[in-house]
């Protein structure tokens, strides 16, 4: 049996899945990873990604880290994938419990996913700091400079930033989602950004599944380990 053969055996058998992914899980919809950087990036930016998007940062260079975010985290045109929407199908047959994602672009959401608890927050949810008004992604895009409420605060976007705490009460769901799953399926994620990726230690079931394409951490833990982009693995899934 083949490895594809082995994750449809898996998937068909299972009667409680979690999925949990990171960035790879978004790129194939054209949404770049920040942590690879490029040419272009150290072109346009004097620090790197990981201190401009912290609360420092964000309090001290406001409209610096606002041309970034800008730039690089609001994606408008962006749809989901295959792996999206297969997902999105899992759930609806009643096979998947939840997803538990590091992204913050709502393609989950999107594709019909009902249950995503986002740990890192997501941008189509931002507020004023002084009123707590809320605004979509579209005013954030479409604004300039430092985004101001009509009561003259300063918008921040609902990501969490590092520095800052990930929300209790999103964390709490996924730990009890992954707790009660007979799957995990990781994809997308070199399981390297705590505190998420620690979340996957509540795991107790009987499929450990790993789909990405470089080596992570938890891969010796792995029942079945596939090096290959998710969307192609996914696509194998029937409707």
């Amino acid at each position: 049996m083949d490895k594809i053969e082995q994750f449809l055996d898996i998937v068909g058998n299972s009667r409680n899945i979690v999925f949990f992914g990171g960035a790879g899980v978004s790129t194939e919809s054209g949404i770049p990873d920040f942590r690879s950087v490029d040419g272009l990036y150290n072109q346009q930016y004097d620090y790197p990604p990981e201190q401009i998007l912290s609360h420092t940062f964000f309090m001290n260079k406001t409209e610096e880290f606002y041309r970034f975010y800008r730039n690089k985290m609001l994606c408008p045109d962006a749809k989901p994938n295959t792996a999206h929407i297969k997902l999105a199908g899992l759930e609806k047959k009643g096979v998947l419990s939840a997803v538990v994602t590091q992204n913050i672009d709502g393609l989950h959401q999107a594709a019909g996913s009902r249950r995503v608890y986002e740990l890192h927050g997501s941008v189509h949810r931002n507020y004023c700091m002084n009123c707590h008004k809320s605004y979509d992604a579209q005013f954030m895009l479409s604004s300039e400079g430092v985004p101001r409420c009509s009561c003259g605060g300063i918008i921040k976007p609902d990501v969490v930033l590092y520095e800052e705490a990930l929300d209790d009460s999103t964390v709490t769901g996924a730990v009890q989602a992954i707790a009660d799953a007979d799957t995990l399926i990781i994809g997308g994620t070199s399981l390297n950004v705590y505190p998420a990726s620690g979340l996957i230690r509540y795991f107790r079931g009987n499929h450990l599944v790993i789909i990405n394409m470089s080596p992570t951490p938890t891969d010796k833990n792995a029942d079945l380990l596939i090096h290959g982009k998710i969307g192609e693995v996914f696509a194998n899934i029937g409707d």
